[in-house]
């Protein structure tokens, strides 16, 4: 029995096995540091900390496919089938015509059962959503957008330029074209409260997300965010691992019961990071550990989420009826 829905399960679910990601660069920038929106990126940002070495964009792309399948056949020997995912950066920062030739080459290779496509909602439009529309009915493709906040003062202080408005507009054309449409969130950025963290749950619930991927802030070395946490550490709700495993386990039973969560935590290399305070634990077993508390807390994902439909006839919160579906994992 599971308490969260599981990402592994809805690979093994949907298309019967899972899925393992190979991250591949694709030589993308963002609007935010190419000068379309602003300069600088994100101040939290330093790429080099959140790819695999393999991935290069001095590489071909099915250079870095080869590699990254080496890799994964050696420490994911349960893949039953490989995604190419375009991580570094945002991955539909160019025009269409650029996109179709740059994702060809993985879309083309019979080891790959489609791609996943990192990017921000300011770099899509009707034009590239009707792309991958027509894509999807070859091969899987997976949208997954950098959203960090849905507070536009956050979204302001930590650079990103865009707005919590155009992510909820690019969540809903996406999924309005029958698309996978994923979200990335960061818990701890400067100026939030955890009250605040908390309340994004429900601005998510309204809208068509299917997954998401639940991050707590890391303040990586040589970043504007490391000056910014140095000088102001009072802006910052930092969290030992209970007290995330705790905030998480209440997040989710805020969130909505049918999204799939993909992550609940990030991995930053220990040479990247300003400090490590959770030492060197792996995701897999952060995620032991927050089934173990979910199950001391008896408590599940939409323990406290109210349908908009059931609550003005006084409905009750959810019940644990996604609990107790067969979940693979």
């Amino acid at each position: 029995m599971q308490r969260y829905k599981s990402f592994t399960g809805y690979f093994i679910h949907k298309y019967g096995a899972r899925l393992q990601k190979v991250v591949v660069d694709a030589g993308f920038s963002c609007p935010n540091r190419d000068g379309t929106a602003g300069t600088g990126g994100c101040t939290y940002c330093d790429n080099r900390a959140f790819h695999p070495g393999y991935s290069t964009p001095d590489k071909s792309l099915i250079l870095q496919i080869d590699q990254g399948i080496e890799f994964h056949r050696v420490r994911y020997r349960k893949a039953g089938g490989y995604l190419a995912y375009f991580q570094p950066y945002s991955n539909t920062h160019a025009p269409l015509e650029d996109l179709r030739r740059i994702y060809r080459p993985a879309l083309e290779d019979p080891r790959i059962s489609g791609i996943v496509v990192a990017t921000r909602p300011d770099c899509m439009d009707k034009g590239k959503l009707e792309y991958f529309r027509e894509l999807s009915q070859e091969k899987i493709v997976m949208l997954e957008y950098g959203v960090e906040s849905c507070y536009n003062r956050t979204l302001q202080r930590i650079n990103r330029c865009h707005t919590w408005e155009q992510s909820a507009l690019a969540i809903r054309d996406t999924a309005a074209q029958g698309l996978h449409t994923g979200v990335h969130m960061i818990f701890g950025l400067p100026g939030e409260s955890r009250e605040e963290m908390l309340a994004q749950a429900a601005l998510l619930n309204e809208l068509p997300v299917t997954s998401l991927k639940l991050h707590q802030l890391q303040i990586v070395k040589g970043t504007p965010m490391e000056k910014e946490f140095a000088q102001n550490p009072a802006d910052f709700v930092t969290f030992t691992l209970d007290q995330y495993l705790d905030f998480i386990i209440d997040f989710l039973e805020r969130l909505r019961p049918d999204i799939f969560i993909e992550r609940v935590a990030g991995e930053v290399p220990p040479r990247f990071v300003h400090s490590n305070p959770w030492g060197l634990i792996r995701n897999v077993e952060i995620l032991r550990l927050l089934e173990k508390r979910l199950e001391e807390r008896q408590t599940f994902q939409g323990a406290l989420y109210v349908n908009p439909k059931d609550s003005a006839t006084g409905g009750n919160p959810q019940q644990p009826a996604s609990v107790n579906e067969t979940v693979p994992s």
